[in-house]
């Protein structure tokens, strides 16, 4: 598939919750030859760096960037453009071995780009350590992107925040409540985030509601359209400046063997930095 002229100067950033990539390469290639995305942002791969099925993807004429962890969580970012530097794991936490963040800046028309892949911890159960080290890690990547919007560059924070932001970004909200992804303090330390300036890119072209990324395995979810909306791309002012449309891939989740989330896409004219 080539670009028209017209979509040569778009270009395409994609977050989505792979959920084992060497269970799902199928759909990944599947979805990669449908979609044309030029970056994309993968979580929960599931392998560690040695284990992901690199080859299949670089035939496609990506270049593959991981951090990754044997069994659970790790992060990826696959791009048509060959990174200029690659940044793994958040600063602010020396000690911790989860593999849940990967930066990498890119040469654009326009001057230099940064697009992080993140996975957020889930944090259940409430009122445990798991709770606990997802309200810290969520503070870690609020100083972070502070310290990152200080270059005036445009930033892509892009994955699974394990949020649910708003009460229409569930299917029941009486289902959630006592969920870690809509405690008061998990929304409110993603309000922070909007608060230095993000811009959730999915809101700022729609109001539609309802709109989901993630449906459960279970009891019909997919069927009855039981989901939740947790897969964001968070934008800083000068991402936002150039974003020019948003698609959620719902499709996908109809796929043979899908994951349980659905890519998130955002389309940027990177043409226009100065």
């Amino acid at each position: 598939m080539h670009k028209s002229k017209k979509d040569a100067d778009h270009m395409k950033i994609v977050t989505w919750n792979i959920n084992g990539v060497r269970a799902r390469i199928d759909v990944l290639v599947a979805w990669l030859k449908e979609s044309q995305p030029d970056i994309v942002c993968l979580q929960e791969i599931k392998t560690v760096d040695e284990g992901f099925p690199r080859l299949e993807i670089e035939a496609l004429g990506y270049h593959v960037e991981t951090h990754g962890q044997k069994g659970f969580n790790g992060v990826a970012i696959l791009s048509k453009i060959r990174p200029d530097e690659i940044n793994r794991g958040l600063p602010g936490g020396d000690a911790d071995e989860q593999s849940r963040f990967l930066e990498g800046v890119f040469s654009v028309n326009g001057g230099a780009i940064r697009v992080c892949s993140l996975y957020l911890p889930n944090g259940n159960p409430i009122g445990t350590e798991k709770f606990l080290y997802k309200l810290s890690w969520m503070d870690r990547l609020s100083a972070f992107a502070e310290s990152r919007l200080a270059l005036e560059e445009p930033l892509i924070l892009a994955g699974d925040y394990n949020v649910i932001a708003e009460p229409h970004d569930c299917w029941d909200v009486k289902v959630w409540q006592n969920d870690a992804l809509f405690q008061p303090q998990t929304r409110q330390a993603f309000r922070r985030l909007e608060n230095l300036g993000f811009t959730d890119a999915v809101r700022a072209t729609t109001d539609a509601a309802p709109l989901y990324t993630f449906w459960d395995y279970q009891a019909g979810c997919w069927q009855k359209n039981f989901g939740i909306r947790i897969d964001h791309l968070m934008l800083s002012p000068e991402a936002a400046d150039r974003l020019v449309s948003t698609d959620i891939e719902k499709h996908v989740r109809a796929w043979e063997k899908p994951s349980d989330h659905v890519p998130v896409a955002a389309s940027f004219n990177f043409t226009a930095c100065t």
